[in-house]
């Protein structure tokens, strides 16, 4: 049976499975749950790449490397989400999980994450550090939020200004372009260069702000039970199109926080 690390805040309640891929399993606020249940859902973490990589391949100078393909033809979200996590410290409202990179990524290295609980808010944060050789890489979150709560409300409303959307080709990739924000459904990548600012609002029930000082956001909201909403370093495919470069002495920081209130 998988060893969860649960923090308390408040009336706030946070699961984490380090077992599994170090994701959160639950949030719930009040006792209501505010994430989509099962094994693919809750919130998982994307490192050291977001969305997909194109045909899985991926340039690093003139070395061209190969990643598994999970998403015909592409590779999509990282592989941290498929490995064990270490805890390496949990209070009562902090939990700091490690993960080791390597095979199938072509390189050495860590991952930090960081989950702090208080009442009216979660903030996580990730640290990607190379041990030897330096890499492009990319880190953010996949929450699958509810779009109903359950209790009798309304669905969920989503609100963001964003400054640009990335147009998305029919291999699902961006094409380079950027367009205009184009009404939903999304799958769909928008650009927020002064930082992610998305809120969720179940009227009458709670508001949920997602930020960042990330400059980029994956919206997902087809599904008919569940909405995304993904800060993330980069755009999808930006090991190739938007590489950040993560040395031994200059990990990628990457932060996100979810702030709520109730009416």
């Amino acid at each position: 049976m998988s060893n969860l690390t649960r923090l308390t805040a408040g009336d706030a309640e946070l699961t984490i499975n380090p077992e599994h891929g170090g994701r959160i399993e639950s949030l719930r606020i009040a006792g209501t749950e505010v994430l989509k249940q099962g094994g693919r859902y809750g919130s998982f973490p994307m490192v050291p790449w977001c969305g997909r990589t194109g045909n899985g391949l991926f340039r690093d100078g003139a070395t061209t490397h190969r990643l598994p393909l999970n998403a015909e033809p592409h590779a999509i979200h990282g592989t941290v989400r498929d490995q064990p996590w270490t805890v390496a410290r949990a209070t009562a409202g902090e939990a700091v999980l490690t993960c080791e990179l390597g095979d199938p990524w072509p390189y050495k290295g860590r991952v930090t994450q960081v989950l702090e609980l208080a009442e009216d808010r979660l903030t996580l944060r990730f640290g990607v550090e190379a041990y030897d050789d330096s890499f492009p890489a990319q880190a953010g979150w996949h929450p699958w939020f509810l779009r109903n709560l359950g209790r009798g409300g309304e669905d969920v409303r989503i609100d963001f200004t964003p400054d640009w959307q990335e147009e998305r080709g029919d291999d699902h990739l961006p094409t380079g372009r950027r367009i205009g924000p184009t009404p939903g459904p999304w799958d769909d990548c928008f650009g927020m260069p002064a930082g992610v600012d998305v809120t969720l609002t179940w009227p009458g029930e709670l508001e949920l702000r997602v930020t960042s000082r990330a400059e980029w956001v994956v919206i997902y909201d087809q599904p008919e039970d569940a909405v995304c909403v993904e800060p993330q370093s980069g755009p999808p495919n930006g090991l190739n199109t938007h590489p950040r470069l993560v040395t031994p002495i200059d990990p990628l920081e990457v932060e996100s926080v979810w702030a709520w209130q109730r009416p």
